[in-house]
């Protein structure tokens, strides 16, 4: 549908390992396993802002992975597909925390 809302995916991740080389060995597989998936509008993925230190920024993660999808059945078709299982499989061992923020958006 044209005017069906888009699902943001927001996910961060706190590392057990969070030397530099586990951060980029982590953006390395998000960007590997995560990216190019049908129906995706929008990608990025990144460490923490060190230089923000506002007292609402939330500082309990390593590692940011935004990921926008066309819509819910996209974001469903992802979260199914062999590659993210793989991502799941290959890195979750040195997984402390992971949060998940969805949230749906209005295309303006």
């Amino acid at each position: 549908m044209a005017d069906e809302p888009m699902l943001v995916h927001n996910v961060y991740f706190s590392l057990k390992d969070n030397s530099a080389e586990a951060k980029k060995k982590m953006v390395d597989a998000c960007k590997k396993f995560l990216t190019k998936h049908p129906g995706e509008v929008f990608f990025a993925t990144g460490t923490l802002a060190e230089e923000l230190h506002r007292p609402v920024n939330d500082r309990d993660f390593e590692i940011g992975l935004h990921v926008v999808f066309k819509n819910k059945a996209a974001h469903d078709e992802y979260q199914d597909s062999a590659r993210h299982k793989q991502f799941i499989e290959e890195n979750r061992d040195n997984w402390k925390k992971v949060r998940v923020f969805d949230s749906v958006v209005d295309k303006q």
